[in-house]
C-alpha cells in the first residue's frame, strides 16, 4: 500500500479546518482513511465555546480510532458513535442544538483483504479507481442540487436547509445524521486506489473545470497530492476577484487530498 497526504490552509493566518488521517491496523491486512472539512462559522456565533478546529480534531480522532479498531461496526455506526462521543465532550458548556454548532463534512474508507467500504457525508468527494482504470466519484450531492438562489440567503439556509429534510446534512451533534450518509461496499479485488478530496481541492474539477475526475486522480497518482493543491492555488490566484467562478465563497479554501493505492 502507498499513501500520500497533503492538507493546506486557505490562508496562512487562519487555522486549517480540515482533518486527514490514514491508519494501518496492527494486523497489516487492511487500512482506513478519514477526511473531514470543518464548516467555517459566521461572525454571529455558533452557541459553542470551541472553535471548528477543536471540534474537527476530536471528531476526526474518534473516527480514526473506531474505523481502524472496530471492524465489527459499520461505517454509519462508527460515524454515529464518534458524533455522540464528541458531543459529550462539550454538551455541558455549549448549546449543541444551535444550527451553527461546529460541524464538518466526512469521508471514511476502510479496506480489508475482502472488501472496500466507504461513507461520504456532504460535499467532499471520494474517487474510486477500479482495476480497469475507470474512476467513479462517490458524492453526496444534496448541497449541489439546491438552487443557488436559496443558498445566497444564509439565514434561510440555517432555518430551512442545514441538517433538514429537503436540504443537506453535515456531522454536528446529532448522531442520527449518520443514516443520511452515502455508503457502499466493493470487492477489494476490484479497487486499485482511492482519493479523498475536500471541496477546496475538488475545485480543480468542480469550479474551474480543468479536467474530469479521472484526470484529477491521474494527476494525484503521477504527480502527487501536492501537485493538485498547487494547481488549485494557481487557478484561484488568477481569478482572485472570482469573476469567472461566482460559486466560490472565498478566494482560497482549505484543501486536503488523501491518496491510497491499495
Amino acid at each position: 500500500m502507498r499513501t500520500d497526504v497533503v492538507s493546506e490552509p486557505g490562508h496562512s493566518e487562519r487555522p486549517n479546518e480540515d482533518f486527514a488521517a490514514v491508519a494501518v491496523p496492527a494486523s497489516g491486512q487492511g487500512g482506513c482513511l478519514v477526511v473531514l472539512d470543518g464548516v467555517t462559522p459566521p461572525a454571529t456565533g455558533t452557541g459553542c465555546l470551541h472553535s471548528v478546529p477543536w471540534f474537527v480534531a476530536r471528531l476526526g480522532g474518534s473516527l480514526t480510532e473506531l474505523t481502524a479498531s472496530a471492524p465489527d461496526l459499520t461505517l454509519r455506526e462508527i460515524l454515529g458513535q464518534a458524533i455522540a462521543r464528541t458531543a459529550r465532550r462539550h454538551v455541558q458548556t455549549c448549546e449543541l442544538s444551535h444550527v451553527r454548532t461546529p460541524q464538518a463534512t466526512v469521508i471514511l474508507a476502510r479496506w480489508s483483504r475482502e472488501t472496500v467500504e466507504y461513507l461520504v457525508l456532504s460535499d467532499s468527494v471520494l474517487l474510486v479507481e477500479r482495476v480497469d482504470g475507470a474512476v467513479v466519484p462517490v458524492l453526496d450531492d444534496r448541497l449541489a442540487r439546491l438552487p443557488r438562489t436559496a443558498l445566497a440567503d444564509e439565514a434561510l439556509v440555517d432555518a430551512t436547509l442545514r441538517n433538514k429534510e429537503g436540504g443537506f446534512f453535515t456531522a454536528a451533534a446529532d448522531p442520527s445524521v449518520a443514516d443520511r450518509a452515502v455508503t457502499g461496499t466493493l470487492p477489494r479485488g476490484e479497487v486499485r486506489s482511492l482519493a479523498a478530496l475536500t471541496d477546496g481541492a475538488a475545485r480543480w474539477v468542480e469550479k474551474f473545470g480543468e479536467g474530469d475526475w479521472a484526470q484529477c486522480l491521474a494527476m494525484v497518482r503521477k504527480e502527487g497530492a501536492r501537485a493538485l493543491v498547487e494547481r488549485v492555488r494557481e487557478l484561484e490566484t488568477a481569478d482572485r476577484e472570482r469573476r469567472l467562478h461566482l460559486g466560490r465563497s472565498k478566494t482560497h479554501d482549505d484543501a486536503t487530498v488523501v491518496y491510497a493505492e491499495l
